[in-house]
């Protein structure tokens, strides 16, 4: 069925979905639209039902109850399935043949790819072309994986764990990718375990527990949830100590001695850290961000 709102077409739609596996449900009750230019983050614990809920969406499963489309029709279907591009955590492709053959092997499936080249450049994987794919290392290979979802100039772009094992460059390069595509009209279905990644790249969150959506909007939105703040300094204080008063939620030392707190009033906790700890120095204040967010949902749920 064509999902319609206000004469733009959802490239993708679940409607009171369920998923079950025996007497586990996997998927429990789930509405979700994508629109186009639209990144859409799926979060939450292992488990969660991300996983399910993407692969009904690329027609890999049936639902046992609810609605699935894709640009309108049966996510089964070969024609609109041309118009989406797939990186998956885990793909086993041939290791003798090239990043070149590769990307030219995927680009004959669609009708009209982007070459080789300007794939390559835009994932900068150029000096990869003549290589190996079974003699790359695992960031190399991630990216290639990238850069065969992207071959085909998807409507529709899945991405699960697409940064993991990249180096600092070569995720601020994929992310930059990412926000290229976004800004062509592309959509993106993002599932990721670092929150961070989330909240720089994602118009909208929906976090699932159990099969079940549970929270959805902005990150400002979800920040909304938790009403503390972040707190960063130095300071030659006993963390034991410091762990101890009531206003301090979390606690940890980064590698060059930093102390970061979650706490539910930041500045009862300044002026304490000021009082016990005249030499207190850089000290930084901010609102939570999606990793507070993100635990205090997954909680009460």
């Amino acid at each position: 069925m064509l999902a319609v709102s206000e004469s733009k077409q959802f490239l993708g739609e679940l409607e009171n979905v369920y998923k079950s596996y025996g007497a586990q449900t996997a998927v429990d009750g789930v509405d979700l639209t994508v629109s186009p230019g639209e990144l859409i983050a799926l979060l939450g614990p292992n488990g969660a039902g991300k996983t399910t809920t993407i692969s009904m969406l690329l027609g890999l499963q049936q639902p046992d109850a609810g609605s699935v489309s894709l640009f309108g029709e049966s996510p089964s279907n070969v024609e609109a399935r041309r118009g989406i591009g797939v990186m998956l955590q885990e793909e086993s492709l041939a290791g003798e043949l090239r990043v070149r053959e590769l990307l030219e092997l995927v680009s004959a499936y669609y009708p009209d790819p982007y070459p080789p080249e300007e794939v390559m450049k835009l994932t900068r994987t150029s000096a990869l072309a003549k290589r190996p794919y079974g003699k790359l290392s695992g960031g190399q290979k991630r990216l290639v994986h990238f850069a065969l979802a992207i071959c085909g100039r998807p409507r529709l772009l899945f991405l699960d764990e697409p940064t993991t094992g990249l180096d600092i460059d070569a995720r601020e390069t994929l992310w930059a990718t990412i926000r290229e595509f976004v800004a062509r009209g592309t959509a993106v279905i993002l599932t990721t375990h670092y929150l961070e990644e989330a909240e720089a790249l994602a118009d909208r969150i929906v976090v699932l527990v159990g099969g079940r959506p549970v929270a959805s909007g902005t990150v400002e939105h979800l920040r909304s949830f938790v009403n503390r703040k972040r707190l960063s300094c130095s300071t030659s204080l006993d963390i034991d100590r410091i762990r101890s008063w009531s206003e301090v939620v979390e606690s940890e030392v980064d590698e060059d001695g930093r102390l970061h707190l979650t706490v539910s009033d930041a500045e009862v906790v300044a002026r304490r850290l000021l009082i016990d700890d005249p030499t207190v120095r850089e000290m930084e204040i901010h609102r939570a961000g999606l990793n507070e967010a993100f635990r205090k949902i997954t909680k009460e749920s």
